[in-house]
């Protein structure tokens, strides 16, 4: 029954495969022999008017023997002819011996045209294609440009190209009977495994299992869709601890928020009391805007949407900006805030992302430390890389958990969180964003003594 069942895949597949290759053949030759072909005259006959009406123009200005032959003499080593005429189509000179098929042309020429235009098209029967561009002096017709191209050479890559055509498709219909013994033998049975595989997949099941010891394309593929499998499952569980942790981050600031409406339209309340409860709910108001703006962010970087847009700049610079833009809370706190950099280190990064990255972590910094503490930037150029770190005197981090802080929606403490606003999605953020600079991010931390966050970015000038 397998047997047949293969036999039957192969058969069709390999029907399939003919049936393509028939249908490409074709395809490509009406493209190539009508597309090119007829493509390479319409270049050549725009080029002809192009010549002719150039001619024409240099014509126009001195319509005399000395210019008529000097045009003659340009155009008698080109692969093109050029016959200059009178008003009355009278040949006054030429570049190459005139054929008979050159005087009809001419003679058959229809002269009430205004400006340069094809005469003669016809590649496929007719010797030449030509041109024609008449010259005019104070409006008046004096004479006339014709250029002619010999078709012979067009007709020649015709034939050539047929004759191509006729060799691969004989040797596309061999490797097709070939290709199809091969798929009945090999090929077919662990397609039909993998099939087998993936419609499991599609019904939720991931206990799947195919044999991955080939060292082929197909064995390539049993691994990858093995890997696939186990990824997706891996997704599956995410995906709800995830939302999980979504519906409870939500939840959460809209309970506040909600809670504390009711209590601030209570009449019995003093105008202190009300303006607290008012400020609580614009506080947790910005807490659930900087979580909506994180998850807007994260969904970008899952998306591929999270442009990186780098330039070169002086990043003491930069540092600088950062600075004075906190600094003001940093005060406020009464935290010392101190930068330590290099000159001129010049780098080629995006400096909004950076910016970003620099004022996630000082603001982790600003929460988790006590005022009198100082935190510190330090920058500088190790070899051909940027190395920055953040350095605190805060709480720390414990040791357990220094493995996952830049994991989505992880937070070390989640009333400590709650409390300064955090979501458990900058560090993951900032891992996002360094690595899009094909830089590494890391942390060093000791409980009661602060927290080491350091960057290595490549690329430094």
């Amino acid at each position: 029954m397998r047997f047949k069942r293969k036999n039957k895949l192969a058969t069709k597949l390999g029907f399939l495969f003919l049936t393509s290759i028939i249908l490409l053949e074709g395809i490509l030759f009406v493209v190539l022999y009508f597309g090119f072909l007829n493509q390479r005259v319409m270049v050549e006959t725009d080029s002809l008017i192009a010549r002719g009406n150039s001619h024409r123009d240099v014509l126009e200005k001195h319509f005399d023997e000395a210019t008529r032959g000097h045009v003659a003499l340009m155009e008698s080593e080109a692969e093109t002819q050029v016959v200059i005429t009178d008003a009355t189509n009278k040949i006054l000179d030429h570049s190459n011996p005139i054929t008979t098929e050159i005087k009809s042309i001419i003679h058959s020429v229809d002269q009430t045209t205004v400006d340069g235009r094809i005469v003669e098209g016809d590649w496929v029967r007719a010797p030449y294609v030509s041109t024609m561009s008449p010259v005019k002096i104070n409006g008046d017709p004096v004479g006339y440009v014709y250029m002619f191209l010999d078709t012979e050479g067009i007709r020649d890559i015709r034939d050539k190209l047929t004759v191509q055509f006729i060799i691969v498709t004989g040797l596309a219909l061999f490797l097709t009977v070939i290709t199809i013994i091969y798929l009945s033998r090999i090929i077919t049975k662990p397609l039909i495994h993998m099939k087998e595989a993936t419609q499991k997949m599609s019904n939720g099941e991931h206990d799947v299992y195919l044999i991955e010891d080939r060292n082929d394309e197909l064995g390539e593929l049993a691994r990858a869709i093995q890997t696939l499998s186990n990824d997706l499952l891996r997704l599956k569980n995410e995906r709800s601890d995830f939302l999980a942790s979504i519906s409870h981050e939500l939840r959460t600031p809209l309970t506040y928020l909600n809670g504390y409406a009711d209590i601030a339209k209570r009449d019995n309340l003093t105008s202190e009391e009300r303006n607290r409860y008012l400020t609580i709910i614009k506080e947790e108001s910005g807490n659930l805007t900087n979580l909506v703006k994180d998850l807007f962010d994260m969904a970008k970087m899952d998306q591929k949407g999270f442009l990186i847009e780098r330039e070169k700049i002086e990043l003491c610079s930069l540092i600088n900006q950062v600075r004075e833009k906190v600094m003001p809370a940093f005060e406020n706190k009464e935290i010392n805030l101190f930068t330590s950099c290099q000159k001129e280190i010049i780098i080629t990064l995006d400096p909004e992302r950076f910016s970003q990255v620099l004022l996630n972590l000082l603001d982790n910094a600003l929460h988790y430390s006590e005022k009198g503490k100082s935190v510190r930037i330090e920058a500088i150029q190790v070899k051909k890389n940027l190395q920055v770190e953040v350095i605190d005197e805060g709480e720390g981090i414990p040791k357990k958990d220094l493995p996952y802080i830049f994991g989505r929606l992880y937070r070390v403490d989640k009333s400590r969180s709650r409390k300064y606003g955090g979501s458990g999605l900058g560090l993951s953020i900032t891992k996002e964003i360094i690595e899009k600079h094909e830089g590494t991010i890391s942390a060093t931390s000791e409980v009661g003594k602060g927290t080491t966050i350091k960057i290595v970015i490549p690329g430094v000038e």
